[in-house]
């Protein structure tokens, strides 16, 4: 996951314990969860925060929180990559315990910088909004600080911006679908591994995750892309949280994270936005199956 993910909990005074990732999801699996919350250090578990990594919620996600709730623990979602992505009926920010969004230009849908929490406990919204203005309680505010807040407010003209973004969100969203389902119709007509939404109800397609064959190096594949007139930019994280230098000392790695360590470095995110067309998707899809096929055949 990104930084942030891990600096909220430091933020907070917490501590952090790492899980793995299951290849198919980029994100953890119940059993996964199980595993730490029935193990040695259980206790001193507070509660999960999970990613939806690309906008794409696990299908697992819903017995995960079912599972927290039946041990007492609470979660939270990263919800950064997942406007308007849902399943089961639910949409993220409301499938467990509260929700955090990003509105970063580069996400689906902005406000220059900032973000959204969701809550449906009326505490803890008192709370949130305190935080954000300096510790100040109340419709009026006043001169008393009660919480140890900060200046977290949007700007208006931001908060303008993302009316006008997410009055056009389930348009967005619906052309992103389109150029996603062309893309990979492609993509799985020839073979191409990547991390499928194809089981929720709707998605984000923030990102499409494509794995990479063994020993195709994601820089090579993104310059053969590049001399197609192919621009695959960031991907999700290639360096794994417990391998960044701000977390040593801080955060402690007690079991190996193979998946992350093998995945992080090893996919490609091909150009998908609601700009982009079902013609341009295709033509998308078939630069990138060529590319690998290629790399794979050089390296055979």
């Amino acid at each position: 996951t990104n930084f942030a993910t891990v600096a909220a909990v430091l933020y907070a005074g917490g501590s952090v314990a790492y899980l793995d990732m299951d290849e198919a999801t980029f994100a953890p699996t119940l059993d996964m969860v199980r595993e730490r919350l029935e193990g040695p250090s259980a206790d001193e578990i507070a509660g999960v925060a999970w990613v939806h990594i690309g906008g794409v919620i696990s299908p697992e996600f819903p017995a995960v929180v079912e599972y927290c709730r039946g041990m007492g623990r609470f979660v939270i979602e990263d919800a950064a990559h997942a406007h308007g992505s849902a399943l089961g009926g639910v949409r993220s920010g409301a499938l467990a315990d509260g929700g955090a969004f990003s509105f970063f230009p580069t996400k689906v849908m902005t406000t220059f910088e900032g973000g959204m929490i969701t809550t449906d406990s009326a505490d803890e919204a008192e709370l949130a909004r305190s935080f954000r203005n300096q510790g100040k309680r109340g419709a009026k505010f006043g001169g008393l600080h009660h919480d140890l807040g900060n200046s977290h407010r949007m700007l208006e003209p931001s908060a303008v911006l993302g009316q006008i973004f997410l009055a056009k969100l389930d348009d967005m969203l619906d052309r992103r679908d389109r150029a996603y389902r062309a893309m990979t119709h492609v993509l799985s007509a020839r073979g191409v591994s990547f991390v499928s939404a194809d089981h929720m109800d709707r998605a984000s397609h923030y990102k499409l995750i494509v794995r990479l064959p063994d020993g195709v190096a994601a820089d090579d594949a993104k310059a053969t892309l590049r001399e197609q007139g192919v621009i695959a930019g960031g991907g999700v994280y290639e360096i794994p949280c417990h391998l960044q230098p701000v977390f040593e000392g801080l955060v402690e790695i007690d079991r190996p994270l193979p998946v992350a360590e093998r995945w992080c470095p090893a996919h490609i995110c091909p150009p998908l936005t609601s700009g982009v067309t079902e013609a341009d998707a295709t033509r998308v899809g078939e630069a990138v199956a060529d590319c690998l096929a290629g790399a794979e055949a050089a390296t055979a």
